[in-house]
């Protein structure tokens, strides 16, 4: 299981978000992280938005082997405690 979380250099948000991330303990999964800067079409999409989470899941797509398929997240809260994260991150990724 992949998260993917916009974010972009100086994001103070971003920073705290990513912090918590890491310290999540009863969920597995790898924290991609994607810096806005580095692309148009994220910067475009997410310039005023970020920190942005995704959830990144394969899906079998036949002879074609596997395709990802990227979910956006609900934003937490900035004041939402790591068991918090942890609890919303379990609610959407258990579905």
């Amino acid at each position: 299981m992949r998260l993917i979380l916009y974010t972009k250099p100086g994001c103070h948000l971003c920073e705290g978000l990513q912090e918590k991330l890491e310290k999540v303990q009863n969920i597995s999964f790898e924290l991609e992280l994607r810096d806005i800067t580095t692309r148009d079409d994220w910067f475009l999409a997410y310039q005023y938005e970020v920190p942005v989470l995704y959830f990144s899941e394969s899906k079998a797509t036949g002879d074609t082997g596997e395709n990802l398929i990227e979910k956006p997240l609900p934003r937490p809260s900035p004041r939402a405690s790591v068991q918090q994260l942890e609890q919303m991150l379990h609610k959407y990724l258990s579905n």
